[in-house]
C-alpha cells in the first residue's frame, strides 16, 4: 500500500443503521456470516472488485483493501432504531429473505442487537404501526435523544468510530423550502420551533449523526440531506453525507441499459417501468404520499443519460413511467418489468423487453456493506459534505442543484468516479476522465 494521508482503520466501526427491517436483517447477517467463513460476501465491491492503478510498467490491479485503509468486517459493531421491538434474530425470521439454517449460525449474536425506540412521526409512514418509538417535546429534542443513542453506543461497545445508515421505509415527499432548508440557522430554528411539516424525522437523525462525528448515509430517496441546510452542516462538521435511495433492481437495469442506447445513437420513443413487491417497503410505498418521494427519485434517471439537448434527433419527447405497486405474495421478491420503444435507422420502431426477478434485500445488502466501509474511508480521508464517487450505489444521486449541478447517472460515468476516488485515497493518480 502507497504512503497517502488517509487515517489508518484502527479499532471499531460501530453501525447504526435507522430500521431493522429486511434489509438491515441481511446485511448484518450476511457480514456476521461471512466473518465467520460461513458464506460469501457475494456483491459487494469492496470485498471483491479490483481497480487499475498505475500505467505501464507500473500497472497493477488490487482489491480496494489494498489500495486504501478499508475496516476489516471482524472490526464492525451493529446497533439499530426501529418502531418494532423485535431483535435482530426476530426480525431476520419475520423479514422471510434468509433461511433458517443461514440465520442459526449466528442467531446468539443477532439476538443481542435489540433495536433503541425509534424517533418516529406517523404522518411520515402512516402504514406502520410500531410501538418501539420516542416521546419527543419537539424535533430539537428528538435529534438530542438520538444524539444520546449514538454516544451511549459508541461508548458501551468501544467503538472508535460511527456510521449511520439509513434503511427504513420511504417517508413522505418534503418538498424543499428555502425559507426553512435553505440555511443551517433557519433549519434549526425550525426543529426548535417544532416545524413538523417541514422537518422529517429522518433529518434528525442525519443532523445527530454528523454532530456525533458520525458519516451519515441515506438508503431511501428521502429528502433528509439533499439541502443546503445539511450541506452546511457536513461542511461545519467535516462530516461525509451520501444519497439518495439504494440503486438496487430496475433503476440499476436503467443506469446500465440505458447507456446502451446512447453509445448506439439509437432513438427512445418511451420507457415504462413498472415493478411488483411485498415487502414492509412495498406497503408503506402504497401510500401515494410516499411512493411520490420515491417516483421522483426513480424518474432522476433516464433524464441525465438521454439528454435532449445533446441529441434532438433521439431524445426529443421520450414518455418516461414509473410504477410500483404492493403486491404481498412476492414479500422481498421483487419483480421489475420494462417495457423500452426504441427505433433505428430511418425511424424503424423497435422494442426491449427486460424482466428483472431480483431479491431486493440481497441486492440491498452489499451496497450497505461498501457503502457504510467508503463512508468511514471519507471521513478518515478527510473528505467531507457530499461523496459524489459513492454516487454508483444510488438511485439518485446527490448534488448541488442550487448552481443547476446535472447529476451523473450513467453507471458507467459512476465507475469511473469511484475508481478515481479509491486511487486517490491511496495515493495513486486519478487517471480516468469520464467523457
Amino acid at each position: 500500500m502507497k504512503q497517502t494521508n488517509v487515517k489508518p482503520a484502527d479499532g471499531k466501526l460501530g453501525v447504526l443503521c435507522v430500521g431493522l427491517g429486511a434489509v438491515t436483517t441481511t446485511f448484518i447477517t450476511g457480514v456476521l456470516m461471512a466473518r465467520k467463513g460461513l458464506s460469501k460476501p457475494v456483491g459487494s465491491m469492496t470485498q471483491y472488485d479490483k481497480i487499475r492503478v498505475g500505467k505501464g510498467a507500473e500497472k497493477q490491479y488490487l482489491h480496494y483493501g489494498e489500495i486504501v485503509p478499508l475496516t476489516s468486517l471482524s472490526d464492525m459493531v451493529f446497533g439499530a432504531w426501529d418502531v418494532y421491538p423485535a431483535n435482530a434474530y426476530e426480525a431476520a425470521l419475520n423479514a422471510e429473505v434468509l433461511r433458517y439454517r443461514d440465520i442459526k449460525p449466528v442467531k446468539d449474536e443477532l439476538e443481542k442487537i435489540v433495536p433503541m425506540p425509534a424517533a418516529f412521526d406517523p404522518a411520515y409512514a402512516s402504514r406502520l404501526e410500531g410501538n418501539n418509538v420516542k416521546t419527543c417535546a419537539n424535533r430539537w429534542d428528538m435529534m438530542e435523544q438520538i444524539r444520546d443513542d449514538i454516544r451511549r453506543f459508541k461508548a458501551e461497545n468501544d467503538c472508535a468510530r460511527v456510521v449511520v445508515l439509513w434503511a427504513a421505509s420511504t417517508e413522505i415527499y418534503v418538498p424543499v423550502v428555502d425559507e426553512i432548508h435553505g440555511s443551517l440557522a433557519a433549519f434549526e430554528q425550525a426543529m426548535k420551533a417544532d416545524d413538523k411539516e417541514h422537518i422529517a424525522p429522518s433529518m434528525c437523525y442525519a443532523y445527530a449523526a454528523l454532530m456525533e462525528g458520525a458519516p451519515f448515509i441515506m438508503g431511501a430517496p428521502n429528502t433528509t440531506v439533499d439541502f443546503p441546510a445539511m450541506w452546511q452542516l457536513a461542511e461545519k462538521t467535516k462530516m461525509p453525507i451520501a444519497g439518495k435511495d439504494f440503486k438496487t433492481g430496475q433503476t440499476l437495469v436503467k443506469s446500465g441499459f440505458a447507456p446502451i442506447i446512447g453509445t448506439r445513437c439509437l432513438g427512445l420513443s418511451g420507457w415504462f417501468s413498472t415493478n411488483i413487491l411485498g415487502n414492509r417497503d412495498g406497503l408503506v410505498l402504497d401510500e401515494p404520499a410516499n411512493f411520490r418521494t420515491k417516483e421522483v427519485s426513480k424518474l432522476s434517471t433516464l433524464e441525465s443519460i438521454l439528454v435532449p439537448e445533446e441529441q434532438p434527433d433521439l431524445y426529443t419527447d421520450y414518455y418516461h413511467k414509473v410504477r410500483i405497486n404492493y403486491y404481498p405474495p412476492r414479500n422481498d421478491n421483487k419483480e421489475g418489468w420494462d417495457n423500452i420503444d426504441i427505433f433505428g435507422w430511418m425511424g424503424y420502431p423497435m422494442q426491449i423487453k427486460i424482466n428483472f426477478l431480483c431479491r431486493d434485500s440481497i441486492l440491498a445488502a452489499p451496497l450497505c456493506l461498501d457503502l457504510v466501509l467508503l463512508s468511514d474511508l471519507a471521513a478518515r480521508a478527510d473528505r467531507y459534505g457530499t461523496q459524489r464517487f459513492l454516487s454508483f450505489y444510488l438511485k439518485s444521486p446527490m448534488h448541488d442543484y442550487t448552481a443547476d449541478e446535472v447529476p451523473v447517472n450513467h453507471l458507467f460515468q459512476q465507475y469511473v468516479m469511484l475508481k478515481n476516488a479509491i486511487r486517490e485515497m491511496g495515493g495513486y493518480e486519478a487517471d480516468e476522465e469520464i467523457d
